[in-house]
């Protein structure tokens, strides 16, 4: 696959994409809009870092799938109201290798693949599903970690309600080093509001 042939389909492959992770949404209330408010801050971080616009574009596409293997997560525990068990979130854990295995079976899609396998890998190495660290980790795995733990914060979940912005951030940044890239998670606090009001207005 090109650069060009990625980039120039940029608009069906979201349109597709938007379709796919509907599906999901349906399946799980907490994950309706996630995905999006998710690409949408993966966006902003790398226009912010100033990545390649074909790399941007990667990025923010895997942003958009990033959780599609919940797909093969039993509702009872995606939907779970109270804390899940260890095999219960053993089976949360299998979901970025199923959404890798997804996008795998797409000639054009399967380069990102790595970026959803690995986007709940943590940059000290002990993180899932294989326990990558530090810059072994795709760029754009490492931006997705943060952008979802983002959203993850300042969402209501079903076990707890929502925190605001100014926690998350210190959230953020005692992890860094340890979940997050210490480099782009930097970045990200610094640019705190600029990544940050692309989702405000959404939640």
């Amino acid at each position: 696959m090109t650069d060009c042939e990625f980039c120039g389909n940029e608009i069906d492959y979201h349109e597709i994409i938007d379709c796919i992770t509907c599906a999901l949404d349906a399946r799980d209330s907490y994950t309706a809009g996630h995905s999006e408010r998710v690409s949408d801050m993966a966006l902003q971080v790398c226009r912010l870092i100033g990545l390649k616009k074909e790399d941007t574009t990667k990025i923010h596409i895997a942003a958009h799938l990033h959780d599609i293997g919940k797909i093969g997560v039993p509702d009872a525990v995606l939907n779970k109201a109270g804390k899940l068990t260890d095999e219960e979130f053993a089976y949360i854990k299998k979901h970025p290798i199923i959404g890798a295995e997804i996008l795998g079976k797409s000639h054009k899609l399967s380069e990102l693949s790595d970026i959803v396998l690995m986007h709940h890998e943590r940059y000290d190495g002990k993180g899932y599903p294989n326990g990558v660290a530090g810059v072994d980790i795709p760029i754009g795995a490492r931006i997705i970690a943060i952008c979802d733990s983002i959203d993850a914060i300042t969402s209501n979940r079903c076990y707890r309600k929502a925190h605001d912005f100014e926690y998350c951030y210190e959230e953020i940044e005692k992890n860094l080093g340890k979940m997050y890239d210490p480099i782009v998670g930097r970045y990200v606090l610094d640019h705190w509001d600029e990544v940050t009001s692309v989702v405000r207005n959404k939640i």
